[in-house]
């Protein structure tokens, strides 16, 4: 299986969580671009698995191996396509799956859709794990927008109950970069204990919880985007809801607007003599589905974890009767502090694919 997403740039990724190979094919990418392979790999290692005691413990190092598309580190015009080779499966943690399918996953959608020849070893193409070779697209998509004073940034917004600040009107590319120094990037540091607590407490009890990352982008020129089916929102969206786990997606404000009077939720408008900008960020950086120069800002919520060892009810598809389930494996408590990364990557793309719409000035 694989997927595709970008109107200037092509990205297909392929492969399931324990196939021999998981891999990324992006056309589109400018060429003559000098790629960071070391920042590169320092990037993917945020996301990668075992590096953490809230993170299950499948450890793989998430080495991206060049195919085509790098010549001497430079891409060349040509199709990037890069793999990870996975190293450390346990297939037989699911092979209880084809009968007895996990609530709050997709096995019983996809045995509906494909049939039994559907590969579900953990979870397969269904999994967080194709979030690694979207990771290496995205580590790219970061530098480059870099190059050109174009900076991504996401934190923890929020573990179960517990909530971070948010980004303020003014986010900047030092507190951006700060963010992606930071093991567990918070904006109040101080939450920290209180967000383990909640991971740990949960793993204890067999459970799991979610939470949400919050994403800014800043540098952004006007302009950016198009109304209706084009526009940013859609598009940052789109590639947002293809990550695993995520079960909504709200800018600026987001659902909180819907509180709001149209006095408060309004951004207005001031100028410093030299830029227009807005004392408030409500709109999160996007009117009109088009940019407004303000930081593009974004949530990702992710639901609790699914593979939980408490036991929970299915059924026995071949018996067609109730069943009780409880999942063996390595599974993360929460996905959220792995998922940080992933939300830059899926910025950086979707800004990347607007930047090279044939209408963009050139940034």
């Amino acid at each position: 299986m694989a997927t595709q997403y970008g109107n200037n740039i092509k990205l297909s990724i392929y492969g399931g969580s324990h196939d021999e190979q998981i891999g990324v094919r992006l056309t589109g990418f400018p060429k003559g671009f000098c790629a960071d392979l070391d920042a590169l790999g320092r990037f993917l290692a945020r996301r990668a698995p075992g590096n953490s005691d809230l993170a299950t413990p499948r450890k793989e190092p998430d080495t991206p191996v060049f195919l085509s598309g790098l010549t001497d580190g430079v891409t060349d015009g040509n199709e990037l396509h890069a793999v990870i080779y996975n190293q450390n499966k346990r297939s037989s943690d699911y092979s209880f799956i084809y009968d007895t399918p996990r609530p709050g996953h997709a096995d019983f959608a996809a045995l509906q859709k494909y049939g039994n020849n559907v590969d579900l070893r953990g979870g397969g193409h269904f999994s967080g794990r194709l979030t690694a070779p979207l990771c290496i697209a995205g580590g790219l998509a970061l530098q480059y927008l870099a190059a050109r004073g174009i900076h991504v940034g996401a934190h923890v917004a929020a573990i179960a109950d517990v909530k971070d600040a948010r980004f303020a009107t003014d986010v900047g590319a030092d507190e951006l970069a700060h963010l992606a120094m930071m093991p567990f990037p918070l904006l109040d540091p101080a939450k920290e204990t209180a967000m383990r607590e909640r991971i740990l407490t949960a793993r204890a009890e067999g459970d799991s919880v979610g939470g949400v990352v919050e994403c800014a982008v800043t540098g952004l020129p006007a302009g950016l985007g198009e109304h209706m089916f084009a526009g940013v929102e859609g598009r940052v969206a789109a590639l947002a809801f293809s990550v695993p786990a995520v079960k909504g997606v709200e800018f600026g404000a987001g659902f909180a607007a819907a509180e709001m009077r149209g006095s408060e939720n309004n951004d207005v408008y001031r100028t410093d003599g030299t830029r227009i900008y807005t004392a408030t960020n409500h709109c999160g950086g996007i009117l009109g589905g088009m940019t407004n120069g303000m930081p593009l800002v974004f949530r990702m919520a992710f639901k609790p974890t699914p593979s939980i060892a408490r036991e929970q009810d299915t059924v026995s598809l071949s018996r067609m009767e109730n069943a009780k389930l409880s999942i063996k494996g390595r599974h993360d408590p929460c996905v959220v502090l792995r998922a940080v990364p992933v939300a830059e990557a899926v910025a950086a793309l979707a800004v990347l694919d607007l930047l090279l719409d044939p209408d963009t000035k050139e940034v």
